[in-house]
């Protein structure tokens, strides 16, 4: 009873029912779009759906037994010192997946910085292969060409052209909410794509009772608020790239440490 009565006396679901009473009482056409809108994009099982949708037709987080693919991973900033959680989370899936994969293909890393991720790349082989012995992870560390791909997946994704061959079988890895523009991007450029990307909190489906219907839940907000900035994005980029060479700017050389 308590895991079904709680949600109802949140913040946002008390506004929600505030509104539903504020549009019956009032009966104004504003009142209902907005009624209408804070529920739709609020509601766990409409949200549920859509994750499903993206899970299945955009991104995989299911790691085979074997990859004859080249791998990419793209960037996520950092310095000299330190690379942000985004990175290490790459890191460690791009390690997962190098742990299968041929070891006579290339591994690809798109970054200014490339010590510090190799440097973690490091940690995370030796976690992901225990019995390995350093000689083991620097060999395996071989494979990977780190350079600059420029500042934005635009640029990374044309910088890749020049490295990974036209229906070239490649595993992208990246962030979940990234992965609908790596796979038009990757669609665009010819590659034979699949995106490897873990679950964020924010895409990582809702528990969802009878109350999922009656309620809103706050992280299905920031579920459409990412996927339509994403999407977004790359609309303004495919409307733009018929008149400008604006993410073909040659990045600046990758610094070793």
């Amino acid at each position: 009873m308590k895991d079904f009565l709680e949600p109802f006396f949140y913040p946002h679901n008390i506004f929600l029912w505030g509104l539903l009473l504020a549009t019956l009482y009032y009966r104004k056409k504003g009142l209902f779009i907005l009624l209408l809108w804070f529920y739709v994009f609020g509601n766990g099982w409409t949200a549920n759906q859509v994750r499903h949708w993206y899970s299945a037709q955009i991104a995989t987080d299911m790691r085979p037994e074997r990859i004859d693919a080249e791998l990419v991973m793209l960037g996520c900033g950092g310095d000299r010192q330190q690379i942000p959680e985004c990175a290490k989370q790459r890191l460690q899936q791009l390690a997962q997946l190098m742990t299968v994969q041929n070891p006579a293909l290339p591994v690809y890393v798109t970054t200014r910085y490339c010590q510090p991720y190799l440097d973690y790349l490091a940690s995370s082989l030796q976690q992901q292969l225990p019995a390995y012995s350093r000689v083991d992870v620097v060999a395996r560390l071989g494979q990977v060409q780190c350079f600059n791909g420029g500042d934005t997946t635009y640029h990374e994704m044309y910088q890749l052209t020049t490295r990974v061959m036209p229906n070239q079988a490649v595993w992208f890895i990246s962030s979940d909410y990234h992965a609908y523009r790596v796979r038009q991007l990757a669609a665009q450029y010819q590659f034979k794509a699949t995106v490897f990307a873990a679950r964020s909190s924010t895409f990582k489906p809702v528990n969802c009772g009878i109350n999922c219907y009656l309620t809103v839940n706050l992280s299905n907000f920031d579920l459409f608020a990412k996927l339509s900035t994403e999407f977004l994005s790359f609309g303004i980029y495919d409307w733009t790239k018929r008149w400008t060479d604006w993410y073909k700017t040659p990045p600046a050389p990758a610094i070793e440490s």
